[in-house]
């Protein structure tokens, strides 16, 4: 059944119950003309006579009467369902399902629901943390962060902050192989590389070498698909690591970590929220997006500024 169709049933039906063409007019928020040239249209496409209406009152005909015995059912289930879509736009509960990478993402997005969660204890979080890019649809998305581009055409993108990609390396390191002076440097010591858990494939290190991004691939002490473990091996002292500020700026500013090789750090990619409509978005889902991009937007917290580095780097030196 077309649209119209619907909207020229319940106005005849709105009519009926308020006496009066023109009141129901107003009621649905059209003009006078607009509502009888509905309910003309409707008897139309019925091919019977609905309403006897006079300048001053309407009656139903007999064949009017049955319609609306047959039509009122369905009518008052149809203003239920608007009314729960309606409700389920504007209310906090319900669900809300995010997907994330699952790269040293979780410990950026927890603080984020647990904030949340506090403030609206009615929302249900569905995470689901993966690597590999899904589909929207199907996946029946609310909410996605991504490393990089937007993961499907279509959807709205709200870049958070850049993903610096940092040389670095645990002090006890550094005191057993020595700090590497240069790029060419980097082939005389233990380097790790992550392998992509979803394409088998060896990510090459990304630096910046005179304002160009270079990939550079080096001979390694150790692969892992994981970024944790990867993180961990660097911060035990196993090797020198390039590892993003997501996990790694907590450790730089504790000392944990000394960041590296300063002048050739790269910002090749974001990290991007991004979601489907402008304007149909339940209020659960519109709140939990302002609430991240109110947090994590130039996060001070994963961003370092260059003052920062200088000094983590600095300060081994000053031990």
């Amino acid at each position: 059944m077309a649209i119209n169709e619907l909207r020229s049933i319940a106005m005849f039906a709105k009519a009926v119950e308020l006496g009066s063409i023109r009141q129901a007019a107003l009621a649905q928020g059209v003009t006078p003309q607009a509502a009888t040239q509905a309910i003309a249209l409707l008897e139309k496409h019925l091919g019977v006579r609905l309403l006897h209406r006079t300048t001053r009152s309407l009656a139903l005909t007999a064949e009017g009467q049955q319609f609306l015995e047959d039509a009122q059912p369905a009518l008052a289930t149809l203003e239920r369902a608007v009314g729960n879509a309606r409700a389920g736009k504007e209310g906090m509960a319900g669900p809300l399902r995010i997907v994330g990478p699952k790269s040293s993402f979780a410990g950026i997005l927890m603080p984020v629901l647990d904030e949340f969660c506090r403030t609206h204890p009615d929302v249900r979080p569905d995470v689901q943390l993966d690597d590999g890019i899904g589909d929207w649809v199907l996946d029946r998305v609310d909410v996605g962060f991504r490393i990089g581009a937007s993961a499907q055409d279509g959807v709205i993108s709200r870049r958070l902050f850049p993903v610096q990609l940092i040389v670095c390396a645990a002090p006890q390191y550094l005191d057993r192989h020595g700090l590497p002076s240069s790029l060419d440097a980097l082939t005389h010591h233990r380097c790790s590389m992550f392998r992509h858990p979803v394409s088998g494939k060896v990510s090459p290190w990304y630096l910046n070498v005179d304002g160009t991004v270079e990939q550079r691939h080096f001979t390694p002490a150790f692969y892992s698909n994981d970024t944790e473990l990867e993180l961990q091996a660097v911060l035990s002292g196993q090797v020198v690591g390039q590892l993003a500020n997501l996990s790694a700026a907590a450790h730089i500013r504790s000392g944990r970590l000394v960041p590296l090789l300063l002048p050739h750090l790269s910002t090749p990619i974001a990290l991007h929220l991004y979601y489907g409509s402008r304007n149909a978005l339940p209020g659960r889902v519109r709140a939990f997006i302002d609430q991240a991009i109110a947090r994590l937007r130039d996060s001070h917290e994963f961003v370092l500024t260059s003052e920062e580095l200088a000094a983590a780097h600095a300060a081994y030196h000053q031990r």
